[in-house]
């Protein structure tokens, strides 16, 4: 394998699309470092592993010897990304853009190298940008072209409102390619379209395009739906070690797999050779423990990983929990059930009641957790291990 091709390869490791190729195989030939951009509002103060996912793809250009430019849109973050949105969402205030900034900063350097990362804010070309500027780039596209993208047709059909300033959201993300002067930019699949306005603008301003590359979006612990702190289906990059590893204990094992692919550094040789060991008899859950061994130490130190893997296996397999456990499954109503509905449906308690009553005992736990409200509800798609007293267990999904 050539180096152009070595390169190309790595460079591809879990991507979703990329626009164009033989675009980014002339410009690596070319031998030059290339600006690899990345934007993220700091509409949140926490990132979780479903942020990392882009993280990744960046260190991976920066070991190739590539320039990464991280950009804070703490412009763009006070308009309201409107991607994947049904109504008008709802702008940042300045206060709030500048502290998540400030979060951001301190937790990207767990992934990226420091020395070879360039830290940029749009607000840096927009706040010089006058009224006219700004006309004169909306004069560089058409209503119709807005109206392609997906979310505001189904918005307009349906006859929902679309204000007029969620269309400068991907005309100033676009302009942002022109004033960094992007060779690459990476996004999430949900950012194609933003992505493409990037080198539609590029073009006119008399650059040459940049090429577009977009990542899968990340699924939580419930497999499903998109990683995300509003459905408490995520990891964060500051959560506790045992609490991350916990965690990702609690992930299926076919999900496992796309873990390792879109968040381990481990060369792809290696994860293929324990997906053949797997098929052929070794127990997932030894894997998976490599798995959130790497992602505890990158974020934690190594000492961190190893610890919590130990810790994990004091709580579970020193005689906490047996080797064996039957899997069930529970259909959930209204995408959510009850923990004393699950624990009477799988058979773990005779009733609700006794249910309730034993968790209100702390003799309830849910991977090794014990859990504190009799209220607590599961949604779709989890799947864990539940326990009540001594030597009642099940692993049930939540259908």
């Amino acid at each position: 394998m050539s180096e152009l091709q070595r390169q190309l390869t790595e460079i591809k490791r879990g991507a979703e699309e990329l626009l164009l190729e033989d675009e980014l195989v002339e410009k690596l030939r070319q031998g030059k470092s290339l600006r690899i951009k990345a934007g993220f509002d700091p509409t949140a103060p926490d990132l979780h592993l479903g942020h990392t996912v882009l993280l990744n793809k960046l260190r991976c250009f920066q070991n190739l010897g590539h320039e990464v430019m991280f950009l804070i849109g703490d412009f763009t973050a006070m308009i309201g990304d409107p991607t994947g949105k049904s109504a008008t969402r709802p702008p940042l205030t300045r206060d709030e853009v500048i502290e998540n900034a400030k979060s951001y900063e301190q937790q990207i350097f767990k992934v990226l190298d420091p020395e070879k990362t360039l830290v940029m804010f749009n607000s840096s070309w927009m706040n010089e940008m006058s009224s006219a500027d700004l006309i004169q780039l909306a004069g560089k596209h058409t209503v119709a072209r807005m109206l392609e993208r997906d979310d505001f047709s189904k918005r307009y059909n349906s006859g929902q409102s679309i204000s007029i300033h969620e269309f400068l959201y991907p005309l100033i993300q676009g302009y942002d390619s022109v004033a960094m002067k992007a060779d690459v930019e990476l996004g999430g699949t949900d950012q194609k379209f933003n992505l493409l306005v990037g080198r539609q603008l590029q073009a006119s301003f008399g650059q040459k395009p940049q090429v577009v590359m977009t990542m899968p979006i990340l699924e939580g612990l419930d497999g499903v739906q998109k990683m995300s702190k509003s459905l408490n289906n995520y990891i964060g990059i500051n959560d506790a070690p045992n609490d991350q590893f916990g965690k990702l204990m609690s992930i299926s094992d076919e999900l496992m797999w796309r873990y390792f692919e879109l968040l381990s550094f481990r060369p792809m040789s290696e994860i293929e050779t324990w997906q053949e060991e797997v098929r052929q008899g070794k127990n997932p859950r030894d894997v998976k423990f490599e798995l959130g061994r790497e992602l505890v130490a990158r974020f934690h130190g190594k000492e961190a990983g190893d610890k919590a893997v130990e810790a994990f296996i004091q709580r579970f397999q020193k005689g906490a929990m047996p080797d064996e456990i039957e899997e069930k499954s529970v259909t959930a109503e209204d995408g959510a059930i009850g923990i004393a509905s699950l624990l009477k449906a799988v058979g773990l308690t005779p009733s609700t009641s006794d249910a309730m009553r034993m968790v209100k005992q702390g003799a309830v736990k849910i991977d090794g957790e014990r859990v504190e409200d009799p209220r607590l509800k599961m949604s779709a798609g989890s799947e864990h291990v539940y326990q009540v007293g001594k030597r009642r267990f099940a692993k049930v999904k939540v259908i």
